[in-house]
């Protein structure tokens, strides 16, 4: 089975870093609903494309490695920075 690290872009142009050992296509991580939900007016709601994009994929990486790749991308990309990203953890290191 195929392991990934994605990245998910929403309207607002705010992003969420995940990883799926499954490699599903209708998974599309967890990022926390009460900020998401903060984030978007009624109007976005209506009708809202939210894009998904592989990082980085592997056959072999163990969970181990596959949430290291996730951290990577995380810190590099910013996503764990609230005017960035959704993501929580890890938290984001001070400049």
């Amino acid at each position: 089975m195929k392991s990934v690290v994605y990245r998910i872009t929403y309207p607002n142009g705010k992003i969420y870093i995940g990883q799926d050992i499954t490699d599903s296509v209708g998974y599309f991580g967890s990022p926390n609903a009460r900020l998401l939900a903060a984030d978007f007016t009624p109007e976005m709601r209506r009708d809202c494309t939210i894009r998904k994009e592989t990082l980085w994929e592997s056959e072999i990486a163990t969970k181990a490695e596959v949430i290291r790749m996730e951290n990577e991308f995380i810190e590099k990309l910013r996503s764990n920075d609230p005017a960035i990203g959704y993501n929580l953890k890890p938290k984001l290191k001070p400049r």
